[in-house]
């Protein structure tokens, strides 16, 4: 299974799955979609409204991986349940974190 990230020279890109509307507010573990690619399963209790959803999901990324608020950005699927989150920091110790969460 390969992992839901890549690598970058200042962090990393992280996919992820999110399912808002959720009852509490949770990262799920890893999962392979029918093409192959893994991303992390994210649930959240926020509606997807207004980029609620989103900033729900940032501020989640960020508390479970320790880092800034400021540094979890979504930059791909803005509006679609597949998105791209930008994670800036230490991209191995962020790797790691994120395989632990597997």
């Amino acid at each position: 299974m390969s992992a839901p990230l890549r690598i970058r020279e200042n962090g990393i890109d992280l996919f992820v799955r999110l399912t808002p509307k959720s009852s509490m507010d949770r990262l799920e573990g890893v999962e392979t979609s029918a093409d192959g690619r893994s991303h992390l399963k994210a649930r959240v209790r926020a509606v997807p409204e207004n980029g609620a959803a989103n900033q729900a999901l940032e501020k989640l990324v960020a508390k479970t991986l320790g880092v800034p608020a400021s540094a979890v950005s979504v930059v791909a699927g803005g509006t679609a349940r597949l998105k791209t989150l930008r994670i800036a920091g230490d991209p191995e110790a962020l790797a790691q974190l994120v395989q632990a969460l597997g």
